[in-house]
This record gives C-alpha cells, sequence and structure tokens, in this order.
C-alpha cells in the first residue's frame, strides 16, 4: 500500500511507531476533567503533554534546555496523545475535519520559534487527515510554565462525521 491511500490509523501509528508511542495505550486524565468532550459533532481534546507512559519525555524551557528539534518532537508526541483519544473514543475516520490546534510553548524569554514548534503539530496532522480535512486554525504561545514540567502542551477541537 503506498502513503497516499494507507488509512489514518495507519498513518497514524507509524508515526507513533517512531517516537516509542502506542495509539492504543490509554491516555488518563491527570486531575479532575475529561480527556475529550463530544457535543453535537464538536470534540474538545483536553491538552496533551508529551507523555509516554508515565514519563514526561521533554521538559524544561525551549531555548534554553531544550533544543527546537527536541520541542518539534514533543509536540508530535503531544498530537499522537491526542489522536490516541480520538483513535479509542470516536475513530480517526469520523473525523470530518480539524478545526483548531492550540501549541503552548515553555520558552526562554528569548525565543520566538513557536510558530515552527507548532509546525510539527500541524504537519503530522495534515500527514493523518490530508490537506483538506487536516487544515486548521492555530495559535502558538510562549508560557512560562507548563504541567508537569513540560516543554510543550497541545489542545484541538474538531468535527466528526455525524451518523
Amino acid at each position: 500500500m503506498n502513503a497516499s491511500s494507507d488509512s489514518r490509523l495507519e498513518i497514524a501509528r507509524r508515526a507513533a511507531a517512531e517516537h516509542g508511542y502506542d495509539l492504543d495505550e490509554p491516555v488518563l486524565a491527570g486531575g479532575r476533567y475529561a480527556g475529550s468532550v463530544e457535543h453535537e459533532g464538536i470534540v474538545c481534546i483536553s491538552g496533551q503533554v508529551p507523555r509516554i507512559g508515565t514519563a514526561v519525555v521533554a521538559t524544561g524551557r525551549v531555548g534554553d534546555s531544550v533544543s527546537l528539534a527536541a520541542a518539534r518532537a514533543a509536540a508530535r508526541i503531544c498530537t499522537l496523545r491526542a489522536l490516541a483519544i480520538v483513535h479509542q473514543r470516536h475513530g480517526l475516520d469520523r473525523v470530518q475535519r480539524l478545526l483548531r490546534v492550540n501549541v503552548y510553548v515553555r520558552s526562554d524569554p528569548t525565543f520566538t520559534q513557536h510558530s515552527e514548534v507548532a509546525d510539527a503539530a500541524s504537519d503530522l496532522l495534515a500527514a493523518v487527515f490530508g490537506a483538506e480535512a487536516g487544515a486548521h486554525a492555530r495559535t502558538s504561545v510562549g508560557v512560562y510554565t507548563l504541567p508537569k514540567d513540560a516543554a510543550v502542551e497541545l489542545d484541538l477541537t474538531l468535527a466528526l462525521i455525524r451518523p
């Protein structure tokens, strides 16, 4: 099967394998909130940090102790965790289109490449969902701190195909 005819799940599984992540691993909420909420076909995925198993794999400040390359990899892991939630609760094939992605970068005060970090997430989402369904509005911002000392956090909103 060539890449253009691979299913969304196959593409996501390959990306997950590159990062040592399993899309079937349960994504547990770290507090009193839901990992995702669906209302009338719109799904909001809670913020995801770059956690594999129980370890947050990219901690610290981007532009200081975390390189741009490591932050981009962290953004992909955050995205894979969000995709795992969608896969497990709704099915990736039920996604009609992405609507919005927010990427938070715990950055050094002089770091200005937030968009390049977020591009790693956007590129992965375009690979999984295609150019049309994968197109989305996006915000990328630098923040002082994130949960668990994470370098990156991501949340997303999408629309499902209604049955």
